[in-house]
């Protein structure tokens, strides 16, 4: 069999250097045959093992049927079936064949390009790192993060929350538009249970806040993240990049750690598609988006209670004491993500005000509440201490 080499060679002389085939078979020492054979092939040669029946083949048939009737059937239930009619043969064949053969049974889907104008969309998403986050107390509590991407210039915001509920998702979709510093046109969503409602209906909470921030909103179709794919790229780079290594001492730390690196990291690293810089692209945005309100929407949870004789209110497992003067009397409880203030209803009064614990299951009494419970039950007071100057006990050991 001649070589590549070879055959070029025997075309270079004939069709370039205008030898006849008697003077190529003399110069080559390859037959006349063979340098005929090199002439009429527009191919180089190559080495074609022939065919050999496969034990699958006698099968094929079987799994069009199968893939016809559910073409997502997994290739171990098929191996079962086919083992069932005689099939012998190994688990690689069948796996190949069915990569193969499989996308000709699905549903076909096309893409298109999506171009992007600049403050025309954000798109949101929940990332779940993957290891707990430190709350204090020894106690670590699983987290979620509300990622936020502006797919124009690919600019990235994150903020940590511990719950899917609507207050904290919505808290974490306003402290990302902060972080962005503009209002986009339109948020865009999956289907999350704290915002929509269902057949693409926003819940009453999710299209107040949006109507206060007057933005609109879009909900996209299940098991549709494509649509999404810029944060859902951002997700990725979160994954790799920065949490692997990191070390966090509580909720506060963890969430000044995110944003820096979104500063100093995500939107300041060069991006490949955009050919720039995220942060460099952003500041051309915004002169396009709307500027933020004065105040954003309040998220905070807020709800009434009458202070029972036992004066706490418990708050996410933890109790917080109230103001024992004002039992019986009603309150507004207001908790937001860093603190916990109850006001008395008819006269204003403060009835407590605590630093919110994402630990679980502790409680956490005030100083001042401390002290009015023990005069009202009547616990004896502290002894009082003689205070005295320090030239007293000068005086009294010699030097």
């Amino acid at each position: 069999m001649l070589g590549v080499e070879q055959w070029a060679e025997i075309r270079r002389l004939h069709f370039v250097g205008g030898l006849s085939i008697r003077e190529i078979a003399r110069r080559t020492g390859h037959d006349r045959k063979t340098i005929r054979r090199a002439l009429r092939s527009s191919e180089p040669p190559r080495y074609r093992r022939p065919g050999r029946p496969s034990k699958l083949d006698p099968f094929k048939e079987e799994i069009h049927r199968l893939l016809g009737e559910e073409a997502r059937l997994p290739g171990v239930r098929v191996r079962e079936l086919l083992a069932e009619l005689g099939y012998g043969g190994g688990q690689t064949i069948v796996d190949e064949y069915l990569r193969e053969v499989r996308p000709l049974f699905l549903p076909r889907r096309t893409y298109q390009r999506t171009l992007y104008r600049p403050g025309e969309l954000c798109q949101f998403d929940l990332w779940e790192p993957s290891r707990e986050i430190p709350v204090g107390y020894g106690q670590t509590r699983r987290g979620y993060v509300v990622v936020a991407c502006l797919p124009y210039s690919r600019a990235g915001a994150g903020t940590l929350v511990f719950s899917k509920e609507a207050p904290d998702v919505l808290y974490g979709i306003a402290r990302c538009l902060l972080q962005l510093g503009a209002l986009p046109e339109t948020l865009v969503w999956d289907r999350e249970g704290a915002l929509h409602a269902g057949v693409g209906r926003p819940t009453d909470s999710f299209a107040a806040f949006c109507g206060q921030l007057r933005v609109g909103w879009h909900f996209l179709q299940p098991r549709d993240p494509e649509a999404k794919g810029a944060v859902e790229r951002l997700q990725g780079f979160l994954e790799t990049s920065f949490e692997p290594g990191r070390r966090f001492v509580n909720e506060l730390d963890f969430q000044e750690q995110l944003e820096r690196w979104f500063h100093e990291r995500a939107n300041a690293r060069f991006h490949r598609t955009l050919r720039c810089r995220p942060a460099d692209r952003l500041v051309e945005e915004r002169e396009r988006m709307r500027p933020l309100p004065e105040a954003l929407p309040d998220t905070d949870r807020r709800f009434v209670l009458r202070v029972p004789p036992d004066p706490y209110v418990r708050v996410d497992t933890c109790d917080y004491s109230l103001d024992p003067r004002l039992v019986g009397r009603r309150v507004e409880l207001r908790v937001s993500q860093r603190e916990v203030v109850g006001v008395c209803l008819d006269t204003g009064e403060l009835a407590c005000r605590h630093r919110r614990s994402f630990a679980r299951h502790r409680t956490l009494t005030a100083l001042e509440h401390a002290r009015t419970l023990r005069e009202r039950r009547s616990a004896p007071r502290e002894p009082e201490v003689e205070t005295r100057p320090l030239a007293r006990y000068d005086a009294l050991i010699p030097a």
